[in-house]
């Protein structure tokens, strides 16, 4: 009579394909490798910020008397200084400042969205991530009028050599400085601003699958999780633009 027996492989305690590693779905997995690749990206567009900058002329005279100028990099706190509602006024940073409050107050409405998945509490869901939805709609919008204005110019503009004047801002010239300004200006802030819109595009998703109960019929709210991720990288760049594109 004979009899087989069954082998089983000793456990190394290496991931297997059956089994999740560090406890993440596959889901937050291959988000945590998009935002990685992400980040890269962001990481080389400030690099090269920060090159193009040390490569042209610094101001080196009083703030008070600075001027607009193509012969130096200009500083951040007389370029952005308006504020809706208050033409004429200098208010450094200020507009920048709140939208920067705005952003991470929304990071943190994401964050009680996502605790309260885990409590498979529905309504307080539905209810942070509307707050969440309403914040990153408004810094959208806040973005919107400070690009209008970077557009648009100063009443004052700039005094070229032949005299003429030039206001606002494009891809070719600008009155703040050297044309490389306002080129990165839009497309570090632009490819920001893109991933803000998706994030929300997102939210929205999310949001009609909470009320429509589609998670809770799942018993999880990964997917608000998987979103809250992406929402708070979104957060954490916006954190390294500001202080690399407003601050030095």
């Amino acid at each position: 009579m004979s009899t087989s027996t069954t082998l089983e492989e000793p456990k190394t305690g290496t991931w297997d394909g059956g089994n999740e590693p560090l406890k993440a779905s596959y889901g937050k997995l291959m988000m945590w490798f998009f935002l990685l690749s992400d980040a890269f990206t962001f990481g080389a567009f400030l690099i090269v910020y920060g090159l193009s900058r040390h490569s042209h002329l610094p101001y080196n005279g009083r703030p008070e008397d600075f001027q607009f100028s193509t012969e130096w990099w200009p500083i951040p706190e007389k370029v952005f200084n308006a504020f809706p509602g208050f033409h004429g006024v200098d208010l450094p940073l200020a507009f920048v400042a709140l939208m920067t409050m705005i952003l991470i107050l929304s990071s943190v409405t994401m964050v009680l969205a996502v605790e309260a998945g885990h409590r498979m509490d529905k309504n307080d869901v539905q209810k942070w991530m509307l707050w969440t939805i309403l914040f990153g709609s408004i810094f959208l919008g806040c973005q919107a009028w400070e690009w209008a204005h970077f557009i648009t110019g100063t009443d004052e503009g700039m005094l070229l050599a032949d005299g003429s004047r030039i206001y606002g801002a494009n891809m070719t010239m600008n009155q703040y400085g050297p044309p490389l300004f306002a080129n990165l200006f839009f497309f570090i802030t632009g490819f920001h601003g893109t991933h803000v819109f998706t994030g929300v595009i997102l939210l929205i998703m999310a949001f009609i699958n909470t009320v429509n109960g589609v998670y809770h019929k799942r018993g999880h709210y990964e997917m608000v999780e998987k979103v809250g991720l992406y929402w708070h990288f979104v957060d954490l760049v916006w954190v390294f633009v500001f202080t690399f594109f407003y601050l030095i």
